[in-house]
């Protein structure tokens, strides 16, 4: 316990001091969080569009060993639907690439050009390309994951629990083999948020825009981290009551709660530079390796 706090410290400091002189010269914390992490063992990115839209595009990582038929992880950023770009999650996957998984991150369109459910289309769309085009790139078309981390959790959340964004898009529901939600809003009406409120039509917001109202048996499995010290969305109305839900429905579900990371730090902890602070990528690893609990993964995770 006392090295792990000592580690973590250090990492914090590092970083600390990286946004500090960041801040002075303009950068955001992401763009801070990617140049203090090393990017890891994979091959170099490869982007691609899944549509004609100038935001249909995505970035692809490839471990460094070059593996066929790796598992797939794609990643939806967060940002409140107003803001965002897979460039500032590099970081996500050099992390996720290093540990054997071929990883998409694909940029979706954003408010005041879209709101809901437009986003969700653009977020199945990215799937569904990922579905037909990944073998190519080394990944396996017949386990993917979804992963986001905030407003991306959610949009992951949303396409694993409601077949019909996937198979308005041409894709398969079917070939998702679990999710994975970072400090998602699954339960959030009415809404509260001055940002979201004009995102989700406020107030005439549709009920079934929530994840919570589309859990049923048969769903993939899902983990769901959460930092106990969240102040934008809360814990244990979304985490828990999602869980909660989805364990009544018996469907396979992990909770993972972390003390020393807010909501913001939390998925900044998948980068080596915070790593220490909470076991994110290990508890990811093992959720993917394991095949969405379905097997015994070999990485032991840390509550």
């Amino acid at each position: 316990m006392r090295t792990f706090h000592r580690a973590a410290s250090a990492a914090t400091v590092l970083f600390l001091t990286a946004m500090l002189a960041g801040l002075v010269a303009g950068c955001s914390p992401l763009s801070l969080v990617n140049a203090v992490s090393p990017s890891g063992a994979d091959r170099s990115v490869t982007s691609a569009a899944y549509g004609a839209n100038p935001r249909y595009t995505l970035d692809i990582y490839r471990p460094e060993s070059g593996a066929d038929s790796a598992p797939v992880i794609v990643f939806f950023y967060g940002g409140n639907w107003v803001s965002g770009e897979r460039k500032d999650y590099a970081f996500v996957g050099h992390a996720l690439a290093a540990r054997g998984f071929v990883v998409v991150i694909p940029d979706y369109r954003l408010y005041p050009q879209v709101r809901y459910p437009d986003f969700l289309d653009d977020s199945a769309r990215a799937v569904a390309w990922t579905e037909r085009k990944i073998a190519a790139y080394g990944g396996d078309p017949k386990r993917i994951f979804l992963m986001g981390h905030s407003a991306g959790a959610y949009n992951a959340a949303m396409l694993a629990l409601d077949p019909r964004w996937l198979r308005r898009q041409g894709g398969d529901p079917q070939r998702l083999r679990g999710w994975i939600g970072m400090a998602g809003p699954y339960n959030f009406l009415p809404v509260q948020n001055p940002t979201t409120r004009p995102v989700f039509n406020y107030p005439d917001t549709p009920a079934d825009s929530q994840p919570l109202a589309h859990v049923h048996r048969g769903a993939p499995p899902a983990l769901l981290i959460a930092a106990n010290k969240d102040d934008l969305v809360d814990p244990e109305r979304n985490t828990g009551v999602l869980g909660d839900r989805l364990r009544a429905a018996r469907v396979p579900v992990r909770e993972v709660y972390y003390d020393r990371v807010n909501h913001n730090t939390l998925v900044a902890t998948l980068s080596q530079t915070l790593r220490r602070l909470a076991p994110s990528l290990e508890a990811v690893e093992d959720f993917v390796h394991s095949d969405g609990g379905r097997t015994t993964a070999a990485t032991a995770v840390k509550r």
